[in-house]
């Protein structure tokens, strides 16, 4: 894969335009550059890595490429819809593959259920693992689908800053049952224990616990079966890189290797940004990709804040953290024929865990984990012959006085995941590494400025959703808007992209903004 030059000339707009500076390269950073340059601003992006993407940018070691985050594309017309609002074509520009199957879930007696594109292949499986609960699953589905059509393209395309637009919404939420959770919801529909489990998981790509986060989140299925399971080839890195030469070609900058320490305000009004270099970048308008709590406690931390505070923060609930390991296997591309491009393998508990994880934040004897092994999929990710992989478990996050010590714990945890892997998916996978690298939630913190090490900000709870959660435009300061995972309306990469989808309905033309504050 060719890496974006991110120093090459662009066709530099007047400086009489609107400027927007944008913090952070995320999707939802990237996403929201693109569409501001499609408004007419004249746009700079400061990030502080090296690379674009953000959680979803990568890593080379030994000739492996490692996607160090999300790694599925699961309602691939929210890209088509951002390209087509730049005047361009997405599928010219990104290679989609459809992942067949889905993905595979695996249980410890040997139990292996594959989720599939088609959907008759997809009934016959349950028929054939689950056949009492074949009429539950199809209503399960009818749930998914009403739940996504009020959720994501309801809610989830339109601002919730107003506390109007959150009151409007509670019949939906009433006669849709959002209070109750969403592994209750799969409950009420399917008996098994391991299709409960299987319908209820997928919270845990987006921060939540399924136990405890709204029944809303079961939309998730509907995406699947509807839009399916897809792979950027390159990796979402590729995808990244894909938005920045567009943004390039709008005449936009990036400041790459640059953080940014301060939002700079006048009364309550933003005025553009400092960086730790000392360099003031001035901006008529910024939109931060970072953390709300970080945008807010550390970019704002010595402005006074009236409803994000610190406190207010500080008693929020965050989502888990994640032990990631990426390691690459040589000459192993002819082995395990068995284990696909993704593949969850379930440890001997699920309940249980997921308590150990949110509610205790005790780090377990057991684990669940999700791997991946892109290289079945998409050569360019490994040498010839070789295997790239990231296995991924979810840890209590940092969150109080019991926080994990991994400098203690890494290679405890690792060994541990090392067995887990043998035992259940890639045996002696060990005898062929060559790279390894390991994330812990004090990675995320560290890299990513990630609060508490969290893997995906604030936790999806009712509470922590739509009007609830940090708003698009900040109510705090004016010119101040929040795109990302943790605002509305929330993590996972369609939604971190439909943020920025919101943001273009709060924020005007750029004419319109030089017209209006001149």
């Amino acid at each position: 894969m060719t890496r974006i030059d991110l120093n090459v000339a662009s066709v530099a707009k007047k400086q009489t335009v609107a400027h927007a500076v944008v913090i952070g390269s995320g999707i939802g950073g990237l996403s929201a550059a693109m569409r501001l340059g499609a408004k007419g601003y004249r746009v700079t992006v400061i990030d502080r890595l090296d690379r674009l993407g953000g959680r979803g940018s990568s890593l080379s070691q030994n000739g492996h490429r490692f996607d160090l985050g999300p790694t599925i594309i699961t309602v691939p017309q929210v890209f088509r819809q951002l390209w087509a609002e730049c005047g361009r074509n997405f599928d010219d520009e990104v290679d989609l593959r459809l992942c067949d199957p889905f993905y595979e879930i695996r249980w410890q007696d040997g139990t292996k259920f594959r989720l599939l594109p088609d959907e008759t292949e997809m009934d016959n499986e349950i028929k054939r693992l689950f056949p009492k609960d074949f009429k539950g699953f199809q209503k399960f589905l009818k749930d998914s689908e009403a739940r996504y059509s009020f959720g994501f393209e309801g809610m989830g395309r339109r601002p919730m800053n107003k506390l109007w637009d959150l009151v409007k919404e509670l019949p939906g939420f009433a006669m849709l049952r959002a209070d109750q959770s969403v592994y209750a919801h799969a409950a009420k529909r399917v008996k098994d224990p391991k299709l409960r489990m299987a319908l209820s998981f997928h919270p845990l790509f987006i921060g939540g616990d399924p136990v405890h986060v709204t029944s809303m989140y079961i939309l998730v299925s509907h995406l699947e079966r509807a839009f399916g399971v897809h792979y950027a080839m390159g990796g979402v890195q590729a995808l990244a890189d894909a938005m920045g030469k567009v943004i390039l070609d709008q005449g936009g900058s990036f400041q790459m290797n640059e953080e940014v320490s301060e939002i700079i305000t006048q009364n309550r009004r933003v005025r553009g940004v400092k960086t730790k270099s000392g360099h003031i970048v001035k901006a008529d308008l910024v939109v931060s990709n970072a953390d709300p709590a970080y945008t807010y406690g550390t970019l704002l931390k010595k402005k006074l804040k009236k409803r994000w505070t610190d406190q207010r923060m500080r008693r929020a609930r965050w989502s888990m953290g994640l032990f990631v390991w990426y390691f690459g296997t040589k000459g192993t591309a002819d082995m395990w024929k068995d284990v696909g491009h993704h593949t969850i393998l379930n440890g001997p508990r699920y309940r249980g865990l997921l308590k150990d994880i949110f509610q205790k934040r005790h780090l377990a004897e057991d684990m669940s984990i999700y791997l991946h092994r892109p290289s079945v999929t998409d050569p360019s990710v490994a040498p010839l012959g070789d295997d790239t992989f990231y296995a991924l478990s979810p840890v209590p996050n940092l969150v109080g006085s019991a926080r994990v010590d991994w400098a203690a714990e890494q290679e405890r945890y690792r060994a541990k995941m090392e067995q887990v892997l043998h035992d259940y998916a890639i045996p002696s996978f060990a005898d062929h590494l060559s790279a390894s690298e390991i994330f812990t939630p004090e990675t995320f913190e560290s890299r990513y400025l990630s609060p508490h090490g969290a893997g995906f900000s604030l936790e999806p709870r009712i509470f922590q959703s739509a009007w609830f959660r940090p708003h698009n435009v900040s109510e705090e300061f004016e010119g101040l808007y929040l795109v990302g995972a943790g605002t509305h309306p929330g993590a996972g990469v369609p939604s971190v992209v439909t943020s920025s989808e919101v943001l273009t309905q709060l924020v005007p033309d750029a004419v319109n903004w030089r017209s209006n504050h001149d």
